[in-house]
């Protein structure tokens, strides 16, 4: 018997048997280079700019989502005993949800256009040391796996509903984790009250007992506030914003014009090209590398995006989502004129930004209390719940600090000409 501890700062010690065939193969699947990458992707992205202590891996939070998948299984095979032939799809797909993340997570699918559930699959299917274990487990399993995780699909819905759904273990495992490394306090979750009141519904779906109702309505309502007070903070919005134009003006320039290595000269002008080495060798280390260089020898547009990022003299953002998209634009000229007369190039430091934060979606997989009698939708039970059903937008005007005060100035023009 071989046993391994991870030392986690939320869920304590996670425990590998490697005389457990499930856990053997996840031993195996955390050895490979893949799964070893995401050491180097950092789960919030850039919001280490906001959040100072927000360093945390994406290998971290993968390992405690694997746990809350392993515990919340073993209450359900309470339920249903047959669950336990989905045992290896689950613990596989909690633990390689995230393979496919770019760099800086999230943040590098807004700048290079990739998704990382697609990348996720694809490394399942054809990278070696992810492939040979998952069908050493089982044959088969690899593409269970990478379909779950690209299309959603699984032959019990609930070992989906574990990985991808409103309720998951994903969901779970980032809410307490970036709540923990941010020192938000929103985040702070009763992990052991919802996994004991999860259920299977008569049909063999994931359900609610009622005993763990104000544990979930609590957990969707900490979700709503970690967006709006940590995801889609206004700095997290504006280095969002700076990365994207770094990388856009980048790709904009020729080879000649532009040092990239091998690696990176894929990713900016051939990124259908991307193989799998090619993918792997790009991460928050390679691409900080590459920014560092551009701040010092790039074309002067591209150096002072660089250095905005790299030491933080970051532009600023004023929210206008309750402006009308007329004005919005209007008001996005005139930050461009503005900047323009201070000397500043409009294309590279003024924009509009634009998010909508999806609510709870009760007819996308909604939630439902099962209490042995009566099954109900978890929103006609509870007008907290329903209240959260209502999506948000959230739109920033970018724009350089030297001109903030004017531009709130023009924003106050708009509310007199409403209001008269």
């Amino acid at each position: 018997m071989s046993l391994r501890i991870y030392q986690d700062p939320l869920h304590g010690g996670i425990t590998l048997d490697s005389d457990i065939p499930e856990e053997a193969m996840i031993m195996a699947l955390i050895d490979a280079e893949p799964f070893q990458r995401l050491r180097r992707i950092r789960q919030l992205g850039p919001a280490f700019l906001t959040f100072h202590g927000a360093e945390s891996s994406r290998f971290t939070h993968s390992l405690g989502v694997f746990d809350l998948a392993r515990r919340a299984l073993k209450k359900l095979l309470f339920c249903d005993p047959e669950l336990k032939s989905s045992k290896g799809l689950i613990y596989a797909s909690a633990l390689l949800h995230d393979l496919g993340h770019g760099p800086l997570s999230h943040t590098g699918e807004g700048m290079f256009g990739i998704l990382h559930e697609t990348w996720s699959a694809r490394l399942t299917r054809e990278h070696p040391e992810i492939f040979k274990p998952l069908e050493a487990y089982k044959k088969g399993t690899a593409e269970s796996v990478a379909n779950l995780l690209e299309n959603g699909h699984a032959d019990r819905n609930v070992a989906k509903a574990l990985v991808s759904s409103q309720l998951d273990c994903d969901r779970l495992d980032y809410l307490i984790r970036d709540s923990y490394s941010t020192g938000a306090k929103y985040g702070q979750l009763d992990i052991d009250r919802i996994l004991s009141a999860i259920t299977l519904s008569p049909d063999g779906e994931l359900a609610i007992h009622p005993k763990g109702l104000m544990a979930i309505e609590h957990y969707l309502l900490v979700r709503s506030l970690m967006y709006r007070s940590v995801y889609n903070h206004r700095i997290n919005e504006v280095c969002n914003w700076i990365l994207e134009q770094i990388v856009r003006t980048a790709s904009q320039l020729n080879p000649e014009e532009l040092w990239a290595d091998q690696f990176m000269a894929k990713w900016l002008w051939e990124p259908k090209q991307i193989d799998i080495s090619t993918f792997l060798a790009n991460d928050d280390i390679r691409t900080g590398y590459h920014l560092m260089r551009w701040a010092e020898e790039a074309p002067s547009h591209l150096s002072l995006l660089c250095k905005r990022f790299l030491n933080r003299h970051l532009l600023k953002a004023i929210e206008v989502n309750h402006l009308s998209r007329e004005n919005q634009l209007e008001l996005l000229a005139q930050a461009r004129l503005l900047a323009e007369k201070q000397g500043q190039d409009p294309s590279y430091c003024c924009g509009l930004r634009h998010n909508k934060l999806h609510g709870y979606l009760p007819y996308k997989g909604g939630l439902r209390l099962w209490d042995g009698k009566d099954l109900k939708a978890l929103e006609q039970v509870s007008p907290l719940v329903s209240s959260l059903i209502e999506p948000t937008d959230s739109s920033w005007l970018i724009h350089p600090r030297e001109i903030h005060h004017q531009l709130l100035n023009t924003i106050s023009d708009f509310k007199t000409s409403i209001c008269i």
